[in-house]
């Protein structure tokens, strides 16, 4: 068996720089290695600032998933702090939270993953010609629409936010804006201008219908919107049985309400949800460019080894928990929440499920949406009194629409002493630990068909994108 290598990236229509290298015999990938090749330093930048400062930075580690950050920040200074937001700033952040993700998860399947199935080398397949007409780069109908219908939806932000991106209006005890009848109205008008979108585009279909899908036989009978599309390219690709990553699924439960967390925090392993414990997540630096040992986010620390040491090959650090790498992201979100269309795809984890995950949330986040925009009460109270304290730690657990997100700050004389954070793309794409344990995207790469001469081999392609890689949050 005759082994080469094969290094792939930067990938386009990925948020940030991506390589991986991959290791190929027999016509398949044997072993993969992701690397992220930009180191950004935020977590150093914050080091000695006031607190408040991590509520303007942070979102700027990102541009399309900034209120995923500033709703992380704003988590973990409360947490320092000892405040809980008001029930409607609560609500309020969850709306701000709910609109960027959802316009995530529609634009990563419309812009990102879609069009790479619209290439030459799908010519003849049944579907080929409805995915160009749809989702061809720049020209597709469903692209267009999507496009048209996201910027009306994101007027939301507008309206609670101020602006999009880097709103600063989420704080530790609610927002800043606290909308009024006719803001209510206008947050109203434009979710439900979205599902016009979903349901006639999109889904072809009212979104419950697809919510109330429960096991996988029923996708096969879903053949309407660009939803039913994927699922029939799937079928005719085989999408169900490439791309499994570790089949381990963390969420730390999405869009904490006054009642609670709108999904359940959990770790889904063999078989079984078990409680969440983020004392037991350590960050392993053995294959990363970075000095220190393995250590929980609050005795960690970011010091860039600037002599690269070539053992080593990525910028992103090597979360785990318990010693073990997790996937995160749409589908572990309902894996862990008990969603039974998405826990009968657990065990299949490979591209399909990771898709058909992103779909299911998307018609359950409009769902939500509806629901709270409805419950806003322009009377109520919408931010609360809080005051930092001169010492102390906090945790800020969220759910970005990639996956898990944390912050951890450590505040020492009323300033910053220590401020680390695991994005979800750090999870995804972390690199071998020190047991040479593969992350999630380098575990789902194995076994990957390579086309004789391939320089972007196209299975590759669709697998790095089935996890929706943001490559600027992944090393900050």
């Amino acid at each position: 068996m005759t082994k080469t290598e094969l290094l792939v990236g930067p990938f386009n229509r990925v948020e940030g720089d991506l390589e991986v290298r991959l290791e190929i015999a027999d016509g398949a990938v044997q072993a993969a290695y992701a690397n992220s090749p930009l180191f950004r330093g935020f977590e150093i930048m914050l080091q000695g600032r006031d607190p408040r400062d991590a509520l303007t930075l942070t979102p700027r580690i990102c541009g399309i998933c900034s209120i995923s950050q500033s709703a992380a920040a704003a988590a973990a200074l409360a947490d320092a702090a000892g405040v809980k937001p008001t029930e409607q700033g609560a609500l309020a952040a969850a709306v701000l939270h709910g609109v960027e993700n959802l316009a995530d998860h529609t634009t990563h399947f419309a812009l990102f993953f879609m069009p790479d199935f619209a290439r030459a080398a799908y010519e003849g397949r049944g579907w080929h010609a409805e995915v160009r007409e749809r989702f061809l780069a720049t020209k597709g109908s469903s692209a267009r629409a999507l496009v048209e219908a996201r910027a009306r939806l994101m007027h939301i932000t507008g309206t609670l936010g101020g602006k999009w991106p880097h709103t600063l209006a989420i704080q530790p005890a609610g927002v800043t804006k606290a909308p009024d009848a006719r803001d209510r109205v206008r947050i109203m008008s434009a979710v439900r201008g979205f599902r016009r979108f979903l349901d006639s585009d999109f889904f072809g279909a009212p979104v419950e219908e697809f919510a109330a899908l429960k096991a996988p036989s029923d996708l096969a009978a879903w053949n309407t919107g660009s939803a039913g599309l994927f699922l029939r390219i799937a079928e005719d690709l085989n999408l169900d049985a490439v791309g499994q990553g570790p089949r381990r699924y963390l969420s730390y439960g999405a869009y904490p309400l006054a009642s609670g967390r709108t999904t359940k925090a959990g770790i889904w392993r063999d078989g079984e949800v078990r409680p969440l414990d983020p004392a037991a997540i350590a960050e392993h630096l053995s294959s990363v460019w970075m000095l220190g040992e393995k250590a929980h986010p609050f005795d960690g620390m970011t010091l860039p080894d600037e002599d690269m040491d070539p053992s080593s090959y990525s910028w992103c650090k090597a979360p785990r928990l318990s010693g073990e790498s997790a996937e995160v992201g749409a589908l572990a979100r309902g894996v862990v929440d008990g969603v039974p269309l998405l826990a009968a795809l657990a065990e299949e984890g490979g591209v399909r499920a990771r898709i058909v995950g992103r779909l299911h949330e998307i018609a359950r986040t409009q769902l939500w949406l509806e629901e709270w925009a409805q419950a806003l009460d322009p009377e109520a109270r919408f931010m609360g009194d809080f005051e930092l304290p001169s010492r102390g730690d906090g945790t800020g657990l969220v759910e970005a629409a990639r996956g898990s997100l944390g912050h951890w700050v450590r505040i020492e004389g009323g300033r910053i002493a220590n401020y680390q954070i695991i994005a979800p793309t750090t999870w995804n794409f972390s690199p071998r630990d020190e047991n040479s344990q593969p992350g999630p995207l380098e575990a789902a790469l194995a076994g990957a068909p390579v086309e004789d001469g391939a320089t972007e081999p196209i299975m590759v392609q669709h697998i790095v994108r089935s996890f929706d890689p943001c490559m600027v949050c992944t090393v900050h």
